[in-house]
């Protein structure tokens, strides 16, 4: 191969490489027009309870709802637990509710869990994790605090301690 046909394999494996940088740039901060968004309606779902009947978000219109996805092993999803639960028990009576989704585990590793923890509010088992793909959860913790309307005024990724929870909890309680 000649000096000049070299010259043009490089050329066109620079473009290559440099419309695949161009690609992942663009859709790096070109947002998923499907994803769940501040100001949204909370897209609708139905799960089955750890210890109970199935339930569907939208039956909790009027009420303020902290949904949390979370597993046994995040040690920060070990560490908020106790903030939820409190704020749970605090705000319950006014409109609070606190749905915990975990996210692909089984009964028997769940259980142990929330009673280590004295988790009261209401376990849902996302065994496919289906709800975590309509909802995009990468991190865990991640938490969706939705107003009595069903739309979601804040999205938290990450830990949460329990004065975040309270500030957020106040902009999503009933009036």
């Amino acid at each position: 191969m000649d000096k000049k046909n070299r010259t043009y394999i490089r050329v066109a494996i620079l473009g290559v490489l440099l419309a695949a940088l161009v690609f992942a740039v663009y859709t790096s901060f070109v947002k998923d027009p499907n994803a769940v968004k501040v100001g949204k309606e909370a897209p609708n779902f139905s799960l089955e309870q750890l210890n109970g009947p199935a339930v569907t978000l939208s039956d909790y219109r009027g009420k303020g709802v902290i949904l949390n996805f979370w597993g046994t092993w995040c040690e920060p999803c070990k560490k908020e637990m106790p903030d939820l639960q409190k704020q749970y028990e605090a705000y319950k009576d006014k409109g609070l509710v606190v749905l915990g989704v975990n996210i692909g585990e089984s009964p028997v590793t769940v259980e142990p869990f929330t009673k280590q923890f004295g988790i009261t509010f209401p376990i849902l088992m996302d065994k496919q994790s289906e709800i975590t793909k309509l909802y995009r959860i990468v991190p865990i913790p991640s938490t969706f605090f939705i107003d009595p309307d069903g739309k979601v005024q804040e999205i938290f990724l990450g830990p949460l301690n329990e004065d975040m929870i309270t500030q957020k909890v106040a902009k999503i309680l009933p009036k």
